[in-house]
């Protein structure tokens, strides 16, 4: 007769018991969504696992994803508009004035055409600030909104405190904004869009590795390239856009 392997034995009886209290533990810690560690021994939160991110990278600033700032104006139907307006909409931010000579007529017949791609997401919105509040009172603004054909509801024309909306565009998006009497209309300022997702970040996609933190809002789709060949961003914007809207 064979000697007994006590080993083999001792061995099966640990698998058994670790199997019995342990696996249902394990079980249910992922049912309800718990942390697990990855193999550095670093916390994951796995609360939001099911519902995947899309590629868009988040601005970081110091090492902290960029949030929108803040903000309180009055928009062109004289309703006041800020930041938590747009929480759960994914939206698109101009600096821009009426009487803009230049490239704000580029800029705002653009995103009319990206209005219309997206008619029927009821989360999708634009907010433009005005650089030249004094001149771009709620009737003007309003005027402007209905001769461009803003039919978005979530599309706010906003005025208000001209040192807080340079504050905000300058600091808050590193977006340029300055008053100045020698370039056409009186006033520079970029001619980029940003983009923000739901949850009020600043997202763009990733070009070579790094992000490119803006859309370039002058050049239209049907011209492709500017005079200097610059593409057009608006295509790609679009499609940012879509991505956002899905998460």
């Amino acid at each position: 007769m064979k000697k007994t392997n006590y080993s083999y034995i001792g061995i099966s009886f640990i698998i058994l018991v670790f199997g019995i209290y342990f696996i249902p533990k394990i079980i249910d810690r992922i049912t309800n969504n718990d942390t697990v560690r990855n193999d550095g021994g670093t916390k994951i939160n796995n609360t939001n696992s099911k519902k995947a991110l899309s590629d868009l990278a988040f601005i970081e600033i110091n090492g902290e994803p960029k949030k929108v700032p803040a903000f309180s104006f009055t928009n062109q139907d004289g309703k006041t508009i800020t930041n938590q307006d747009y929480v759960g909409k994914v939206y698109v931010i101009e600096f821009f004035f009426t009487t803009c000579p230049t490239i704000c007529p580029k800029m705002n017949a653009n995103l009319i055409q990206i209005q219309n791609s997206f008619t029927e997401y009821k989360n999708f919105g634009v907010a433009s600030f005005t650089i030249n509040p004094d001149y771009d009172t709620v009737e003007v603004l309003k005027a402007y909104a209905n001769n461009y054909g803003v039919t978005n509801p979530n599309w706010n024309l906003m005025t208000g405190d001209q040192e807080t909306i340079y504050k905000l565009a300058n600091e808050g998006f590193n977006l340029y904004t300055a008053k100045d009497a020698s370039v056409a209309g009186g006033f520079e300022h970029s001619g980029n869009f940003a983009l923000i997702d739901k949850n009020g970040f600043i997202r763009s996609r990733v070009v070579n590795g790094n992000p490119i933190i803006f859309y370039n809002g002058m050049i239209s789709q049907a011209e492709k390239v500017d005079d200097e060949g610059m593409p057009e961003e608006i295509t790609i914007l679009k499609e940012d856009i879509a991505k956002l809207l899905k998460e």
